[in-house]
């Protein structure tokens, strides 16, 4: 089992990464500014604390009075009560924050994957997207949400204390200063570190993620191939790297914390030793020594909270790099600013200005090539009329579904136009040209619900009268009948409670209560029985009345009454003409024809024996 490899980001702490993620927080900027203000009141009332010492000290302690005690205790109490109502607050508006934001990411995350191409879903794992909107999102909301402000009381609370130092003992507070530069050289030499394992642990625990969803996706299939052991042996070595990159993360956490606490610890030793000496000197009072001393130990507090939320970030921004490129995609195909501000967009449209759509196609010397990949089409040309059904038959790879893609827009040529109605696909919205298209899978996808819940898809305002005469059109109505809760039968997920047969109903079902004006079929048969394929047939006809249409069909016997066939190879259209036509010119078309219809029969006579 391969896994894909993600994409390698940048090697240093990134602030503009996170000055953009804030931007998608505006929301709540207001919350993050009155936590910060919190934060600022906390760090203060933390910083007078010591002085308050000090002043006992030096005034009660030493000079063995008690004057003034009543209204001590009434700022010291008053300070205390200022410091929980600003602690209850901020925890409050935090957990806000945290929930919100992750909210936010989701959401926007959810809605960025809307407007994505297929391209986009071609090339990215599922689980890559997964392990992006739900470890990764909730990761940057805790980090928002707490290591963020955590980080303003402690540069808050270092800057009072510093005010405090220097105005206290200028020089004293200069020496102890004088540990932060090995401090900050010890960061830097950290930071590139654990930014590349924390990177390394982000991209493994997606492929982590990607394997967990190919494995419940596929597990029939595991069975039936017996890979259980070999799915065992692939998935322990990804969860062995995983641990390895997680092992050698935390350590380098481990080793920087306590180094961080030693150079504090030099600090505070220097402290009390210079400290007592001016005390017997008479330079400084005793109060003045024991609120320095105060000040030493508790100004390496936030050295170490910085120094962990620091190793956090690291964390966080493998987290907000994954993340931030999910959400600041940009979409490979897109309608051009002046088709949005006419027609509206996917989440806005302007329904109002929409022209009718009445179905007539053409490829204008079209070619396309799907990225890094090789040509599929080349100069194709191909003129429609409304109302028509064109099959398209050939060989697997020849561009038949390419040629359908492109029609509904899913992709856009890489030259030339495709026109609806005589106008350039790209001159219309996508919305405006995908809510008039039906689209037949060969393998259908349900949603999780009832079956009216999932036919009810194609039109969200259809009634219930209306998904019954839908299902009765496809001759859907027999089985769904003859379940017990009939419409209200819940499909399971992917609709695994259904044959594939019954789904495919279901979803030509869908399909019609859209009242598309351009069907596409792509392979809808091929993976039926013969007794549904002939329902689904006729279904068809009746669904294909009036309607432009593209049948892309592996079995030649459902296509014999379409307008007309185009036999595809190498993207290049090398017959073309209605099934008797083709079979009068005893060409491509006529041998495939021919060796299917044989081999039908041979299937035929052998099921016939047994």
């Amino acid at each position: 089992m391969q896994y894909l490899e993600e994409k390698d980001y940048s090697e240093h702490f990134d602030a503009s990464l996170w000055r953009r993620l804030l931007r998608h927080a505006k929301p709540f900027h207001r919350h993050l500014v009155c936590t910060a203000a919190l934060m600022g009141v906390s760090a203060l009332i933390d910083a007078v604390f010591p002085l308050m010492t000090r002043y006992a000290i030096d005034h009660f302690i030493t000079g063995a009075t008690t004057e003034g005690l009543a209204a001590f205790i009434a700022v010291y109490v008053g300070l205390v009560a200022a410091q929980v109502a600003a602690i209850y607050f901020f925890l409050r508006i935090a957990g806000r924050i945290e929930v919100g934001v992750c909210y936010l990411i989701r959401k926007e995350g959810f809605e960025r994957l809307q407007e994505l191409p297929f391209a986009y879903y071609d090339r990215t794992p599922v689980g890559y997207i997964m392990a992006r909107m739900t470890s990764d999102a909730q990761r940057l909301s805790d980090t928002i949400g707490w290591s963020l402000l955590d980080l303003c009381w402690g540069a808050f609370y270092l800057v009072f204390t510093a005010i405090a130092m220097f105005s206290l003992h200028w020089k004293l507070a200069l020496c102890v200063m004088l540990v932060l530069p090995p401090l900050a050289a010890v960061s830097w030499y950290f930071q590139k570190r654990l930014l590349k394992s924390y990177r390394q642990v982000r991209k493994t625990n997606s492929q982590i993620t990607g394997a967990f969803n190919e494995g419940i996706m596929g597990a029939k299939t595991t069975k039936t191939l017996v890979r259980e052991e070999a799915n065992y042996q692939e998935f322990t070595v990804l969860t062995q790297r995983m641990y390895t990159s997680s092992v050698r993360a935390a350590t380098l956490s481990a080793i920087y914390l306590p180094i961080v606490i030693s150079l504090g610890m030099l600090a505070t030793a220097y402290a009390v030793w210079k400290g007592g000496y001016d005390v017997f000197t008479g330079l400084v009072t005793l109060g003045t020594l024991q609120v320095f001393v105060n000040y030493t130990v508790s100004f390496f507090e936030p050295v170490q909270q910085i120094a962990r939320i620091f190793a956090d970030l690291q964390s966080s921004q493998a987290a907000a790099e994954r993340v931030m490129t999910l959400i600041e995609a940009e979409p490979e195909l897109k309608d051009s600013p002046e088709v949005v501000r006419r027609y509206g967009d996917s989440f806005a449209p302007k329904r109002e200005n929409w022209p009718a759509l009445e179905g007539s196609v053409e490829f204008d010397h079209v070619s396309f090539r799907y990225k890094e990949g090789e040509s599929v089409l080349e100069d194709f040309n191909l003129s429609v009329r409304a109302g028509e059904t064109i099959a398209l038959v050939g060989e697997t790879g020849s561009g038949k579904s390419t040629i359908v893609n492109l029609v509904c827009r899913f992709y856009e040529p890489t030259e030339g136009r495709v026109k609806i109605d005589g106008v350039d696909t790209r001159e219309r919205s996508q919305l405006w040209l995908q809510s008039n298209l039906g689209y037949v899978l060969q393998t259908p996808h349900l949603f999780s619900g009832t079956i009216a819940d999932n036919i009810r898809y194609g039109n969200l305002n259809a009634t219930m009268e209306q998904i019954q005469e839908a299902a009765k059109m496809v001759g859907a109505d027999g089985f769904i009948e003859r379940l017990e809760k009939g419409y209200d039968t819940d499909v399971g997920e992917s609709g695994n409670r259904l044959s594939t047969g019954e789904k495919q109903l279901i979803s030509f079902a869908r399909a019609i209560l859209a009242n598309p004006r351009i069907f596409v079929l792509d392979e809808a048969t091929s993976s039926v029985d013969t007794e549904t394929e002939q329902r689904i047939q006729l279904a068809i006809r009746k669904l294909l009345k009036g309607r432009t249409s593209f049948i892309v069909a592996h079995r030649l016997s459902t296509i014999r009454s379409a307008d007309r066939i185009l036999v595809i190879d190498g993207g290049k259209i090398i017959e073309e003409g209605a099934h008797r036509e083709l079979l009068k010119r005893r060409g491509v078309y006529y041998n495939l024809y021919t060796n299917q219809f044989r081999e039908e029969q041979q299937q035929r006579v052998l099921a016939g024996e047994a």
